[in-house]
């Protein structure tokens, strides 16, 4: 299914490799907590995929050596914007994990796209 029009929340973050073992954990809780999330409405979540990997030296040669930190990609998709706005009300009100994610995220080269719109979309 084509998203163009929907809504993203996109977060890479590099995690150094003393954080890693910490960060797997709250990949796996935040997975759990994404899965209560609605499927339908205006609030829908429509895709979710979190993906970790080696961060490069030169990251526009795949073929260049590892770093030795660990980069994390989050993309959720979202119906509208308001299914944004409810996902990180429900992350703050139920979510158990949410302060140690805010914290470790704070303590990581992290770059957030809150809200923004798919320009394109094959599937």
């Amino acid at each position: 299914m084509a998203k163009k029009g929907k809504t993203q929340l996109l977060i890479t973050w590099v995690a150094s490799p003393d954080k890693v073992s910490e960060m797997d954990r709250l990949v796996e809780s935040h997975g759990s907590f994404m899965a209560t999330h609605d499927r339908d409405g205006s609030n829908a979540l429509l895709s979710y995929d979190l993906s970790k990997g080696p961060e490069l030296e030169n990251p526009l040669d795949p073929s260049s050596k590892s770093t030795g930190n660990t980069r994390y990609v989050l993309s959720e998709v979202y119906e509208s914007p308001a299914g944004i706005e409810n996902h990180w009300r429900q992350s703050q009100e139920s979510w158990s994990d949410f302060g140690a994610m805010v914290e470790m995220l704070g303590s990581c080269n992290t770059q957030t796209l809150h809200g923004g719109s798919i320009a394109q979309s094959l599937w």
